[in-house]
């Protein structure tokens, strides 16, 4: 591959890495044809992005990118694929799913996710767990509005309670 031809390649990874905030870096050696087409399915599926690159033209991807993606070098060895998306845990999510067929493969070699490094297989669960923006925004809301809630409750019920008591009292 020419300099120019791989500067240009590099480039369009560093556009796509902009494009999300949660980068994974997967090893899917070993999947037949079959198996990738179906990795490739759930993952247009679930709006993730899935890239097959070249680990030196990824490192200077991640070099040239502004995000610090320093903790991920050590493992661009062997085969890499990216799992690209802008929710944290989708791509953790589709790995455990598509692992229900096959124990082993996808196998996670680390991530990128809400300005965090995650490296190595045991971390899996962990990011599955993680939530997302909108699910802690929502969790927020929920736990603001519950206060205000059981006060709106208790008044309409002391109203109801107040109201039966004064017409048992007008009837006497």
């Amino acid at each position: 591959m020419k300099k120019e031809d791989k500067a240009q390649v590099i480039e369009m990874i560093g556009n796509t890495l902009s494009q999300y905030s949660a980068v994974y870096l997967t090893q899917t050696q070993g999947l037949d044809a079959e198996k990738t087409s179906a990795l490739r399915r759930a993952c247009f599926k679930g709006d993730i992005k899935m890239l097959c690159v070249k680990n030196t033209l990824l490192k200077e991807a991640f070099k040239n990118s502004d995000v610090d993606y320093s903790g991920l070098y050590d493992l661009l060895h062997g085969e890499t694929t990216l799992l690209l998306s802008n929710v944290g845990n989708a791509p953790a999510k589709l790995i455990k799913n598509f692992r229900k067929k096959d124990d082993t493969l996808p196998m996670l070699k680390g991530a990128y996710v809400e300005e965090s490094v995650y490296v190595g297989e045991d971390q899996l669960e962990v990011l599955a767990n993680i939530k997302s923006k909108n699910e802690l925004i929502a969790d927020v809301i929920a736990l603001l509005q519950s206060p205000a809630k059981n006060v709106v409750s208790a008044l309409q019920s002391g109203g109801n309670k107040l109201h039966g008591i004064l017409e048992t009292l007008s009837n006497k």
